[in-house]
């Protein structure tokens, strides 16, 4: 994984709403939290990104934008968020060239999928904070949480 105190790796990736995202566009904004995943309609990638959802209004007081990033083409991203019942923030698209943001951040696995990792950008695009969790394990968000409060 790309080390804490690094520059985080710019990319512009397509969104399930059919944007264009790109993270240096957040530089002196925002601060960024980018939550890898392996695969949308997974059961605990979607209480992942329901969690995430469910606590936006947390991160938006801590001047914080997430984005959910898989290998999942747009399509199935837009699908999966309707399935969700709607995401309020952009489920991205490492579709092509496949997994090249995943493997910038050193958050692709050998086996072809992201594996499931956070990494905090702060507002001067560096990584502030990075963490890697079991294929079924659930982030805890209250350690996010905290994390973020600390920049």
């Amino acid at each position: 994984m790309i080390a804490v105190g690094s520059d985080a790796p710019d990319f512009e990736l397509g969104t399930h709403t059919r944007a264009k995202v790109r993270l240096s566009d957040y530089r002196g904004k925002k601060n960024v939290v980018l939550a890898f995943h392996p695969l949308a309609f997974t059961p605990v990638c979607s209480a992942e990104m329901q969690a995430f959802d469910r606590s936006r209004d947390r991160f938006a007081a801590l001047d914080t934008i997430v984005f959910g990033i898989s290998l999942d083409a747009d399509p199935s991203k837009r699908a999966w968020a309707e399935s969700l019942g709607g995401i309020h923030f952009d489920l991205l698209s490492d579709f092509l060239p496949q997994g090249a943001v995943a493997k910038a951040y050193g958050a692709l696995a050998s086996f072809g999928l992201p594996e499931r990792a956070i990494f905090v950008v702060d507002k001067k695009g560096k990584i502030a904070w990075a963490k890697k969790y079991g294929m079924d394990d659930q982030p805890n968000l209250d350690e996010l949480l905290r994390a973020l409060t600390k920049i």
